[in-house]
C-alpha cells in the first residue's frame, strides 16, 4: 500500500529500526515496486554559476561567501545542447539544468532556459530544472515548453531549516513545489544530511515528504559536501550508515520514487554505494560535476554498475508502461 497518512511516530519507529532489519524491509519493498537492477542515470549542469542572493550555509553559489566558484553567466543554448547530446551518448536518460537564482524572473534569461528545455525534450530525454522559486504561470510555461520534472529540495526540517537559509522560508519552498504539481509537472525533491542536523529533523523531513498528497516522483538524498567558504566548511563527513539508514526509510515511506543518491558519491568506495543501492537507491547524477562538487566520472560509474549487474534505466519509462497497459 502506498500512504500519505503516515504519523510522525510512525516514521520515527521506522527510522529507528535495526540496520540490518531496515534495510531488509526497504530491499523487500524495493523489489516489489521497482525493478531493482536498474538505476536511473541522470546528468546535472550547472546552467549559471554563483552571484547567488540567498544564504544556503552550505552552497558555494551564494554571492556573500568567499569561495573558488567564477560567477559565470546564463550559457548559450547550443552550449547546454551540446551538453545534453554528450550526457545522452554517454547513458544519462534525465538532463537536469541548475540556475543559481533566489527565483526565476520573466525576463530574456528565462525565454532562453525555455528554448533549452524544448532542446532538450527534443533529443528524447527526461529534462528537469532547478532554477529557484516559481510562480504558477512560470510552472506552467515550462511544462507547455516540455519540462518533465522540477527539483526543489526541501534540505531539512521545517525547524532547523531557518540555521541553514534566512533568506526564504520554508513555506516558499513547499509553495514551489505546489505550483510544480499543478503545472503537471514531476517533483523531484529531498534533502541533505550532514548540516549540524539531529536525526529527529532528518524525521521530520522525511515525514514532510512522505505526507505529501501525492510523494515526490524522485526524492535526492544528498550527503554534505564541505566547501572551504561557506559556514559549513567544518561540518564532519556524513557516515555511510546515515545515509544508507535515510535512503532506506525513504523507500519504505515513498515506495515508487525515484531514491537518488546524489552528493557525496565521490568520496565513497562502491562497497558503500552498493548498501545504498540495496536499501533501495534506484537512481544517481553521473558526470564529473555536480554544479560546483566533484563526482565520479561516467566511466567509474559504468565500471560499478558492471560489477553490480546494474542497468541503466530508459528515458520515460513511467509514462510507457502506463501507454501499455
Amino acid at each position: 500500500m502506498i500512504r500519505s497518512d503516515w504519523t510522525l511516530q510512525e516514521v520515527e519507529e521506522l527510522y529507528n529500526t535495526p540496520l540490518m532489519e531496515l534495510i531488509y524491509k526497504a530491499a523487500t519493498i524495493h523489489r516489489e515496486f521497482n525493478d531493482t537492477g536498474e538505476v536511473q542515470v541522470c546528468t546535472l549542469l550547472s546552467i549559471k554559476t554563483g552571484g547567488c542572493s540567498e544564504d544556503c550555509s552550505y552552497c558555494p553559489q551564494a554571492a556573500r561567501y568567499h569561495t573558488d566558484i567564477n560567477v559565470q553567466a546564463l550559457m548559450k543554448t547550443d552550449q547546454v545542447l551540446e551538453y545534453a547530446q554528450k550526457a545522452k551518448d554517454a547513458g544519462s536518460t534525465r538532463f537536469c539544468m541548475g540556475a543559481a537564482w533566489r527565483e526565476v524572473r520573466d525576463n530574456r534569461d528565462f525565454d532562453r532556459v525555455i528554448d533549452m528545455v524544448k532542446g532538450v525534450n527534443e533529443l528524447g530525454m527526461e529534462v528537469c530544472c532547478t532554477l529557484g522559486m516559481l510562480t504558477e504561470e512560470q510552472a506552467k510555461k515550462l511544462a507547455d515548453a516540455g519540462l518533465y520534472a522540477y527539483n526543489h529540495n526541501l534540505d531539512t526540517s521545517a525547524e532547523y531549516y531557518g540555521d541553514i537559509i534566512s533568506t526564504r522560508t520554508y513555506d516558499d519552498r513547499l509553495q514551489t513545489l505546489d505550483n510544480v504539481r499543478k503545472a503537471g509537472v514531476s517533483v523531484c525533491c529531498g534533502g541533505i544530511v550532514g548540516l549540524g542536523e539531529t536525526h529527529e529533523d532528518r524525521i521530520k523531513m522525511l515525514h514532510t515528504l512522505a505526507t505529501m498528497p501525492e510523494h515526490p516522483e524522485s526524492v535526492p538524498v544528498n550527503a554534505l559536501v564541505p566547501v572551504k567558504g561557506t559556514p559549513l566548511e567544518h561540518n564532519e563527513k556524513v557516515k555511510v550508515w546515515d545515509l544508507v539508514r535515510m535512503i532506506a526509510s525513504a523507500r519504505i515511506l515513498m515506495p515508487k520514487a525515484m531514491v537518488r543518491l546524489s552528493a557525496g558519491r565521490a568520496t565513497m568506495s562502491i562497497a558503500d554505494q552498493t548498501l545504498c543501492f540495496m536499501a533501495g537507491a534506484n537512481s544517481i547524477f553521473a558526470g564529473e560535476k555536480l554544479l560546483t562538487t566533484p563526482n565520479p566520472t561516467f566511466d567509474e560509474d559504468m565500471a560499478m554498475f558492471d560489477l553490480l549487474g546494474l542497468k541503466p534505466r530508459e528515458a520515460f519509462k513511467g509514462e510507457k508502461e502506463m501507454v501499455q497497459h
